[in-house]
């Protein structure tokens, strides 16, 4: 039973992982969910929950072999699953994590800081300072306090998503469902839709790869990454599904289409604006500094192990974490505060394409051929 109860408690903290990792401030407003999935019809129902499926394969075979072989850091994994391609394809990694590490943190400095001026009318360059302590309190404590702190911040945000959508979705069940009627009428070239959907799920795919390596030790055995990441796409899907099928209440506004922040759209158009809107700022807010905790902790990691072939990631912070924790979060704080956030946004599309030769490809042919060359 307390081995079944272990398996449990890992698989729920690496999917939480996961979900905090995917659900930034681009998923917490619906700009994201927008752009990738709903613009593009009625397919939106399908290749939302697809998506899904792609990460979880790509993230499941992630931690099988990180298990199966000790692999800890990013690095190391790359280096083992390309072979003898590594010097070549990991160090193409490097470079892509590199963007990662100015995009994503950036965006949730830029996302959350300015939500949290709006909620508390304080100037923006304090919000994203507040915002950039806590990332990096947390960051430099390891793995583990990270995948404690994932999972306190994912129980929050599946709360205030389900608090803010399930009452919207009940009380706009018939704009749902005529809307849903209206688009099921409109032409919706699956080709699109799919590549779409795909490339949603390549851009997802690169934090995943740096972050989900380091929590795999967590694990009893490798044969448990099925097993986790089943769960993590019962939960992640569940999730985004709930989200668009929200949004599709208010597809027909005006309000949506100018709309950067349809979610708030649909609680100022929904029940409970008064109550609702303060907590979708706040999802936001903490939707945006879990993805960034993620990447941060992810990046220190594989600098420290670097620089310290003994560097043990749940260990006491060292000045080596502090400094190399420090210098990611300034790096992102300074980004912010340029405004870059549209073309910021722009570089998840540009990860998306960067992804498929160097993870999408190999990660897929590995697989296929494992038996041959890793068995």
């Amino acid at each position: 039973m307390e081995k079944k109860s272990n398996r449990l408690s890992a698989a729920l903290g690496i999917t939480f992982v996961w979900f905090t990792t995917q659900f930034g401030g681009g998923f917490a407003s619906g700009a994201q969910l927008k752009s990738y999935f709903i613009n593009y019809g009625i397919w939106c129902l399908i290749t939302c929950i697809i998506a899904q499926a792609i990460n979880a394969f790509y993230n499941g075979y992630t931690v099988y072999y990180c298990k199966k072989h000790n692999t800890y850091n990013y690095r190391d994994f790359c280096d083992g699953i390309y072979g003898k391609f590594a010097p070549v394809f990991s160090n193409l990694y490097e470079i892509i994590y590199i963007v990662v590490l100015l995009v994503v943190p950036a965006v949730a400095y830029a996302t959350g800081g300015s939500t949290l001026s709006t909620l508390l009318g304080i100037p923006y360059m304090l919000c994203t300072l507040i915002i950039g302590v806590f990332i990096f309190v947390v960051s430099i404590y390891g793995t583990a306090i990270v995948r404690k702190t994932a999972t306190a911040l994912s129980v929050m945000i599946v709360v205030g998503l389900l608090v803010v959508f399930i009452p919207n979705i009940l009380a706009q069940w018939d704009s749902v469902r005529s809307n849903i009627g209206a688009l099921s009428a409109k032409p919706a070239p699956i080709g699109p839709a799919l590549f779409s959907m795909f490339l949603y799920a390549t851009s997802q795919s690169t934090p995943s790869v740096a972050i989900l390596s380091q929590h795999a030790s967590v694990l009893e055995d490798k044969k448990d990454s099925a097993f986790t990441f089943v769960i993590g796409f019962l939960v992640n899907s569940a999730m985004i599904f709930i989200s668009v099928l929200g949004l599709l209440a208010i597809v027909d506004l005006p309000e949506y289409a100018e709309s950067s922040l349809p979610v708030l759209v649909l609680v100022q158009n929904g029940v409970g604006g008064s109550i609702l809107t303060p907590i979708i700022s706040i999802l936001i807010i903490l939707g945006s500094v879990s993805t960034a905790v993620n990447m941060v902790s992810a990046g220190t990691i594989r600098v420290c192990s670097a620089l310290d072939k003994d560097f043990d990631p749940d260990g006491k912070p060292t000045k080596k974490v502090v400094i190399v924790t420090l210098i990611l979060c300034v790096v992102g704080f300074g980004v912010a505060q340029f405004g870059l956030l549209p073309l910021i946004n722009k570089g998840y599309g540009l990860l998306g394409y960067m992804a498929i030769p160097v993870i999408i490809i190999p990660f897929l042919i590995h697989f296929l051929l494992r038996k041959r060359i890793d068995p």
